[in-house]
């Protein structure tokens, strides 16, 4: 089973307008590393998602994606001191701790993909 190991899974995440999408990301702390017409190769460190000019309603309304960091009160920071939800139409929802062990603020883009993102507490 040595040889069956895996290097990394992208998910193609919907985007209703692409360039509207791909700024938001940039905003967000992404990199648009590759992009063209169709795809875009969107990274944060060492994660990353293809963003794909394709949008179906209720596949993107059901689409979420969730991104661990080392401090989601700075992020969450970050996305107030850059007025995200205000420039782009979006929903967020400050901070708080779960009771499965995470501390998380939830945010929509602007094709309606949920993101969670957090950082464990223990």
């Amino acid at each position: 089973m040595d040889n069956l190991k895996a290097i990394e899974i992208k998910a193609f995440v919907p985007a209703r307008d692409f360039p509207l999408a791909k700024r938001f990301y940039e905003d967000l702390g992404f990199t648009i590393e590759w992009s063209d017409a169709d795809l875009a190769y969107v990274r944060c460190g060492d994660c990353s998602f293809l963003l794909q000019n394709f949008y179906n309603p209720e596949h993107a309304g059901n689409f979420m994606m969730h991104m661990l960091v080392p401090d989601v009160d700075a992020w969450w920071r970050h996305v107030e001191s850059s007025q995200l939800a205000a420039k782009y139409g979006v929903q967020a929802a400050p901070p708080e701790d779960r009771p499965w062990r995470m501390r998380d603020f939830t945010m929509t883009d602007p094709t309606g993909v949920l993101w969670r993102i957090g950082q464990n507490t223990t």
